[in-house]
């Protein structure tokens, strides 16, 4: 009786740590579960906040030609402005989703996209003058167009429901308008040199060689995001029709 007793006794503490081990591994699931549960629910929110913030700025732009015609450009910076601003803001935060692994994409297109959209911005934000050139109306068309092609189809990603035909346009058409867009930065980099302020900088350089510099690093950056986009919509393409031989 004695030794079937001290038997249980042993026995006990060895199931106590098993069980105590199982509910630490689902503490840690739980959480884990959490953490995820979190993380689809504040890309998912980002992603929505982009699209309806570049839907207001592009239905407002087209309103605002359809009203005035080609005077809607004198001011549709002006009243557009502070929304893109804000959007162009937060879309700082990609490169951080990118690197956290929160968003699955290549940082360096990503990188580069936002940066020279940053450098464009800071100079019409900082130049009136350039505000009202039809150029710069037709740059925030662009830019919003491309925004509208991308985050429709980040949010289908968020939910994986992705069609082959938002896949298709995703990449097939936002790649000839993202070149458009650039080939339209490096006009509006032209049409904005007089106006810039002389600087101690600008008395060693001349204006044109500080164009020629942007025009070669812009197009540049816009060959490596082309390469890549490219690379990476013939691996999308090619995992999709797999899977679909698969069923």
């Amino acid at each position: 009786m004695s030794l079937c007793t001290h038997a249980v006794q042993s026995e006990r503490p060895i199931a106590t740590k098993y069980i105590v081990k199982e509910n630490e591994e689902r503490g840690r699931r739980d959480l884990k579960g959490r953490m995820l549960s979190l993380r689809l629910v504040y890309i998912f929110s980002y992603n929505l906040f982009q699209f309806c913030g570049h839907t207001w700025i592009l239905a407002n732009t087209i309103a605002r030609y359809l009203m005035f015609g080609k005077d809607a450009s004198a001011d549709t910076f002006y009243s557009v402005g502070f929304v893109m601003s804000l959007c162009q803001l937060l879309s700082n935060l990609e490169l951080f989703h990118i690197a956290d692994g929160i968003e699955k994409a290549r940082l360096l297109p990503r990188f580069i996209y936002v940066m020279e959209k940053n450098l464009l911005l800071i100079l019409v934000v900082m130049l009136e003058e350039v505000q009202s050139k039809p150029v710069v109306c037709f740059q925030v068309v662009l830019w919003n167009s491309l925004d509208l092609l991308r985050y429709p189809h980040e949010l289908l990603r968020v939910m994986d429901k992705r069609p082959v035909a938002m896949l298709w346009t995703r990449y097939t058409l936002w790649i000839p308008l993202y070149i458009l867009s650039v080939a339209t930065e490096g006009v509006t980099i032209y049409q904005a040199l007089p106006y810039i302020e002389s600087t101690a900088l600008n008395s060693y350089i001349h204006q044109p060689f500080i164009l020629l510099l942007y025009l070669l690093v812009l197009t540049l950056g816009a060959y490596i995001s082309v390469w890549q986009l490219l690379k990476e919509r013939q691996h999308l393409l090619d995992k999709w029709n797999n899977k679909k031989k698969r069923r």
